[in-house]
């Protein structure tokens, strides 16, 4: 691109104004100039790409969007390598284990460029940012958007709870602004990161529900080793628990690597020592990423960030919206910072227009966005919440992690903490399907069992009549986001959970309305399921009926109990749930880690 084109027909005047060129600007610029091409999209960058940026490693929800975008295949043709999950030291044990968004070992041995399409769809992306969002804004521009980097809002006109302008001030010396001049739009998009300047402007606050005050420290390497290299361009993330923090290891490139160290902020300000001291020890003292960087290259510019968990009071007024990071942050463990602001951004094209349409109520369409990405939000917060407080390697945080447990009203044995860990959010998180952060339900069983040393137990397999329980809850209408159209459909509300009745839910809804035997549902559901071919095999649809049925338990949609006499639903338990194992790679170095002294 170009920084300076859009210089000679640079319009005062847009029907969008982004502010923010990352991928949430990028994803809502592309998609309404795909779904609403009258639109004049303006996007305002205060920096020139390409740069770098923190957050590179992908869920496979980014990839569908991309696709959505029709930027998938220049981000593919980028040579990014393709991430099959991740490697984790967390929880009770030295030893490594394996979430994979596709089995390794099936994973095949394609030339790339790909299409999206087969096994790519079931993964996901680790990406230098300097390069990805520098594709995603050319794209954006490609398809229509007007795009100003090097250019800063100095001033955001607030009346009331409507924003009148930006003021621009020209930051690149091509004086492509007046002084003083001001973007005036119809809607207005803070896409701006943490730093919220519209949110600020707006004096929108925010809130920290959580203990969690760490600090991310990281710096990229040249020509470090891959922990695994899987088929053509696969590998996985490592993120390895130490004592008193934890490292990420993520190849960008197929020669640059992203490392970095997140700590409690209290244990660097108390340890004495530097963050360039600590991140050197971090390294040195991991065995596995040790190794991996032997014969490696520091660039040697050492970044920071203060990786606080914040969430907005508010996400939409009366002619804005909140984007990305703007809207919160939660914690790095479990890569959602990425999902969350191509979400966002999906989301803000889609309802606005949806509002140009103007065939569903201003206030739902700004309600269901304010709603649902805040317990988005909230909910990839409860799961980082967990992931802390279970950590039993932290042996030098014990007092930070049960400061966030009390905090979080968590308990930690294996049951009560899927329960937890289920509320308001199997149901939303994938609409229609009993899954959170790319977890379904099996894998968060997984996890509580690793994390806690007992299983949690499946309610579905030792209940055979279940029952509907409404009581308390109200119809309302949910909205399902899709080929550029938000479509309501019939949802029941009760307290902070939502159960959307489409897909998994509309199959075990329907047939709870006539039948309560277990045996005689499950044939019921099974036989509608062939019929409307929701499913690519019988094994996937009694897989995902299962955990819709355990989902529904833990949030109480179900009542379930024995009557004695009938079979019960055969389901299995194994000692590792499919995509969650521990580590086959054979990595040679497997042994504790150093002490922290």
């Amino acid at each position: 691109m170009n920084r300076f084109s859009n210089i000679m027909i640079l319009s005062m005047t847009c029907d969008v104004a982004i502010v923010g060129g990352g991928p949430a600007g990028s994803t809502i610029g592309a998609l309404l100039r795909k779904y609403a091409p009258h639109l004049r999209v303006t996007i305002v960058e205060r920096e020139a790409f390409p740069r770098d940026h923190v957050g590179e490693s992908h869920l496979p929800a980014i990839s569908d969007i991309l696709d959505e975008m029709g930027v998938w295949d220049k981000v593919e043709a980028a040579d990014f390598p393709i991430k099959i999950g991740g490697t984790y030291r967390w929880g009770r044990t030295d030893e490594l284990w394996d979430f994979e968004f596709i089995p390794g070992q099936t994973f095949e041995n394609k030339p790339r460029p790909e299409k999206f399409e087969g096994q790519r769809k079931q993964t996901a992306f680790q990406v230098d940012r300097s390069i990805y969002d520098t594709i995603l804004l050319d794209h954006a521009e490609s398809l229509g958007c007007t795009v100003l980097q090097e250019m800063k809002v100095r001033k955001v006109i607030v009346d009331g709870d409507r924003i009148q302008g930006l003021e621009l001030v020209d930051g690149s010396g091509a004086n492509r602004v007046e002084e003083g001049e001001i973007l005036t739009s119809k809607y207005y998009i803070d896409g701006s990161g943490e730093s919220g300047l519209l949110r600020r402007a707006l004096g929108v606050e925010i809130t920290a529900p959580t203990a969690l005050r760490n600090i991310a420290v990281w710096d990229y390497w040249q020509d470090a080793e891959w922990a695994v290299t899987i088929g053509n361009g696969g590998t996985r993330i490592q993120v390895l628990s130490l004592g008193w923090g934890w490292l990420w290891f993520i190849p960008i490139t197929p020669t640059r690597t992203s490392i970095g160290l997140v700590m409690p902020a209290q244990y660097l300000k108390n340890s004495g020592h530097t963050a360039e001291q600590l991140y050197t020890k971090a390294i040195q003292t991991e065995p596995l990423v040790s190794q991996l960087v032997k014969s490696a290259r520091r660039e040697g510019d050492l970044q920071a960030t203060k990786d606080w968990n914040f969430l907005s009071d508010r996400l939409v007024g009366e002619n804005w919206f909140l984007a990305g990071d703007s809207c919160g942050f939660a914690d790095p463990i479990l890569s959602a910072g990425m999902t969350l602001a191509h979400t966002s951004g999906k989301k803000i094209a889609y309802t606005i227009a949806e509002l140009e349409r103007g065939e569903h109520s201003p206030v739902w369409l700004r309600k269901q966005y304010e709603d649902g990405h805040r317990a988005q939000i909230k909910h990839h917060m409860q799961f980082a919440d967990y992931w802390y407080s279970a950590n039993g390697r932290f042996t030098d945080l014990q007092e930070y992690c049960s400061e966030i447990a009390k905090s979080a009203g968590l308990e930690l044995d294996a049951q009560a903490a899927f329960r937890w860990l289920a509320t308001g959010g199997f149901a939303t998180e994938a609409p229609g399907f009993a899954r959170a952060l790319s977890y379904r339900v099996g894998g968060i069983k997984f996890i509580t069992k690793l994390f806690s040393g007992e299983g949690a137990e499946w309610v579905a397999a030792r209940t055979n009549r279940f029952k509907l329980n409404l009581q308390g809850a109200t119809e309302e209408l949910y909205p399902l986001y899709k080929d550029g159209r938000i479509e309501p459909v019939q949802s029941f509300q009760r307290g902070d959970k939502t159960l959307p009745i489409v897909f998994v839910y509309w199959l075990i809804y329907n047939g709870l309305q006539r039948e309560s035997d277990a045996d005689t549902l499950m044939r019921m559901w099974m036989e509608v399921a062939r019929g409307n071919r929701m499913f690519a095999s019988a094994k996937e649809a009694y897989s995902a009926i299962i955990e819709g049925l355990e989902g529904m338990i833990a949030e109480g949609w179900i009542i379930a109990d024995v009557n004695p006499g009938r079979p019960f639903l055969p389901i299995e338990t194994p000692e590792e749930s499919g995509a969650m194992h521990p580590n086959r790679d054979n990595v040679p170095i497997q042994v504790p880690l150093a002490s922290n002294g």
